[in-house]
């Protein structure tokens, strides 16, 4: 049998699962919130679609994006990903709005 406090394979490995355990909770914590925040963007498409306002806010936007970078940097997160994550969101939520106006 090896003792894992002295077997450093075994440690790591030990190490590596519970890394991958909350990998995989964190990937589940963002999978609903998406969803979760895909439901407020769809509300909000079919509200702009109601009333006629266009699918995309720049001004809205730009505070969004530099709020994300001021939030990434004081999480210890590349701001230019956090940056580009949201950018890729928000193309697919106005492509979602766009349809709701068609």
């Amino acid at each position: 049998m090896t003792d894992m406090t002295t077997d450093p394979v075994a440690r790591a490995a030990a190490i590596l699962k519970s890394h991958r355990e909350s990998i995989d909770r964190l990937d589940a914590i963002l999978v609903y919130t998406l969803g979760e925040r895909f439901k407020h963007t769809q509300a909000v498409g079919r509200l702009k679609a109601e009333h006629d306002l266009p699918p995309s806010d720049p001004t809205r936007e730009a505070t969004q994006i530099a709020r994300l970078e001021d939030l990434a940097k004081e999480a210890d997160l590349d701001p230019e990903f956090a940056k580009a994550f949201l950018n890729f969101i928000i193309d697919e939520v106005i492509r979602h709005h766009k349809k709701h106006q068609e």
